[in-house]
């Protein structure tokens, strides 16, 4: 297939496009690059992306409706896979306006030119952060009408547009709520990246909260895996996707103690008002319909993260936090 992939030289859209090549897909990559985190980090992912024979890359914004519509015209897509968003709940809180602009303007802007290219099947990655709220397990069929940030009612409203042009034009389309992904080269602003790299460097931890606060931490192969599942025709659906075993903040810096050989100092700040305590995937559905399911537990994710860090480090370590 030929499949555009936004964020491509994001995390998960890096790894998203790396497997849709090694399948035999051509892969048009769309990202603005933006300076929200380290652009070293994004720079570093891209860079492996061009490696690759059949990867066509474009740095636009998919808020330029005008800039975008001219890579459908030269490429005529038949899957959009959307992975740009505006990350981060609590800068959310402080800057919300690129939040709406970015995760819900340029959503309707890919949607709009599905509409007019006739392009099918649309992909949307949406987060757990929609069910602050709600007691664990969290299943799809909950409502999520009480977003406790800006970026959590940003994804709200792409997943209500989504399913207005599915309504209207018929284009199929698969939601995947993830749930606090992890791995090597993930977003600096992660809790596992930063610890990871501040215990390797001797700086102190900072954590919000008392550190028993729960995570689902997903490593990113099962991510990769459940999301391209998604690119088979079903209508309207939308699917959690996390590990389904949520552990809490201490037992992520031990494993990271553990593989590092090292011990964390830890500095306790008060908990952000946005910030979930717990969050937990029931992911019967997914299972059930996609045939998926995590094969990766947290320790095994947090020792390969370690490893990879490692083997990176000359150059990870002067990526800035």
């Amino acid at each position: 297939m030929n499949i555009i992939v936004t964020g491509a030289a994001g995390f998960i859209g890096s790894y998203i496009a790396e497997e849709l090549l090694n399948q035999g897909n051509t892969v048009v990559g769309v990202d603005n690059i933006n300076d929200y985190y380290d652009v070293n980090l994004k720079l570093w992912r891209l860079e492996n992306l061009k490696k690759k024979s059949k990867f066509n890359f474009y740095k636009v914004d998919i808020e330029n409706l005008t800039a975008l519509k001219e890579v459908f015209q030269a490429n005529q897509p038949e899957a959009v896979i959307n992975l740009a968003a505006r990350a981060g709940i609590r800068y959310s809180v402080e800057n919300p306006f690129v939040y709406l602009s970015t995760n819900s303007l340029g959503n309707l802007n890919l949607l709009e030119l599905c509409r007019e290219f006739n392009i099918s099947k649309y992909i949307l990655a949406s987060s757990s952060s929609l069910y602050a709220g709600h007691d664990m397990p969290f299943n799809e069929s909950l409502p999520v009408n009480n977003p406790t940030s800006p970026y959590a009612a940003s994804k709200k409203s792409a997943e209500a547009l989504a399913y207005t042009y599915h309504y209207l034009y018929e284009i199929d389309v698969t939601i995947f709520r993830y749930f606090t992904v992890y791995g090597p080269s993930a977003r600096p602003d992660m809790s596992i990246f930063r610890f990871t790299k501040w215990i390797m460097e001797g700086t102190p931890l900072e954590i919000f909260g008392d550190g028993n606060q729960l995570r689902d931490f997903t490593y990113i192969d099962d991510i990769v895996h459940g999301t391209l599942k998604g690119l088979v025709n079903s209508g309207f659906e939308i699917y959690n996707l996390g590990n389904n075993h949520p552990e809490k903040l201490l037992k992520v810096i031990e494993l990271i103690e553990k593989y590092t050989d090292k011990k964390a100092e830890l500095i306790y700040k008060e908990p952000h008002k946005a910030d979930m305590f717990a969050t937990g995937a029931d992911i019967s559905k997914a299972k059930k319909i996609l045939n998926w399911h995590p094969e990766v537990s947290l320790e095994e994710g947090i020792k390969r993260t370690v490893e990879w860090s490692k083997e990176n480090w000359n150059w990870l370590k002067d990526i800035s936090l």
